[in-house]
């Protein structure tokens, strides 16, 4: 696919939102992929640009996590090693799956993740006294990672926020555990799928570039900004994202 400035014209802003909402409230994802839908790209390329995108911001995030020593390892290890298994199985199954089914798959995982992203009554904080045993955490833990990390290179909007429930509702994690845990997780299925994609040149590479600096900056502004109730300013703007999309594949189709 030729990208144009007309491509770089939709897409790059909405990167920009897109790591503005996932720095306040989580969700940037479910910004994220449909730009690039918007902008034209088939299904494949959209997800694999996206995945790469994404694995910037996501590891400079668990950079900052893992100096101020907010990831339990001995349980994270193994994950990796699920996740990036995981991640990968996902990624080959996109490449192989029929472009149409992808494409209505696409557009019907996107309302039903952008629900549970946004319910945040699906969060539950846990104290430590409550949390599993380390051996269940760690055997809990992997399996997550593995499954999700499956969806994550197949799809991807929403991961981090799944690993979260996840985390916290089955191995009964604290908040701080469980996104550390979670960070370093994401990170994998990123560069996992990002790898795969890469490999099979479906990735639009200087586009990747771009977006993922857009997206880094977003981050930074949002995160300056430390925002109570981000959601008032991260849900309008996730919706709207999505009603555009709606918008396109009613024209469309």
């Amino acid at each position: 696919m030729q990208v144009t400035i007309h491509t770089y014209l939709i897409v790059l802003p909405l990167l920009f939102l897109g790591g503005f909402v996932d720095s306040i409230g989580g969700g940037g994802g479910l910004v994220s992929l449909p730009a690039y839908l918007l902008a034209g790209l088939p299904p494949v390329p959209a997800v694999a640009t996206n995945k790469f995108s994404s694995a910037w911001g996501t590891g400079l995030t668990t950079g900052r996590f893992a100096i101020n020593r907010l990831i339990p390892w001995k349980a994270t290890l193994p994950a990796i090693l699920m996740a990036f298994i995981g991640s990968t199985l996902g990624a080959h199954l996109a490449l192989v799956i029929d472009t149409r089914v992808m494409t209505y798959l696409l557009y019907f995982i996107l309302p039903v993740t952008a629900f549970l992203v946004l319910n945040k009554n699906l969060f539950k904080e846990h104290k430590k006294s409550e949390q599993a045993s380390g051996k269940a955490t760690t055997i809990i833990a992997g399996l997550l990672a593995f499954f999700i990390g499956i969806y994550d290179g197949f799809y991807g909007p929403g991961t981090g926020t799944f690993l979260i429930i996840g985390l916290t509702i089955l191995a009964r994690l604290p908040m701080t555990q469980a996104n550390g845990m979670t960070k370093a997780i994401n990170l994998t299925t990123n560069v996992a799928g990002a790898v795969v994609y890469l490999i099979n040149g479906q990735v639009l590479l200087t586009l990747g570039i771009a977006s993922a600096a857009a997206n880094m900056l977003g981050n930074y502004v949002g995160s300056g900004l430390a925002m109570k109730n981000g959601t008032r300013i991260t849900r309008p703007i996730i919706l709207a994202v999505l009603v555009l999309l709606l918008i396109k594949v009613i024209f469309k189709f």
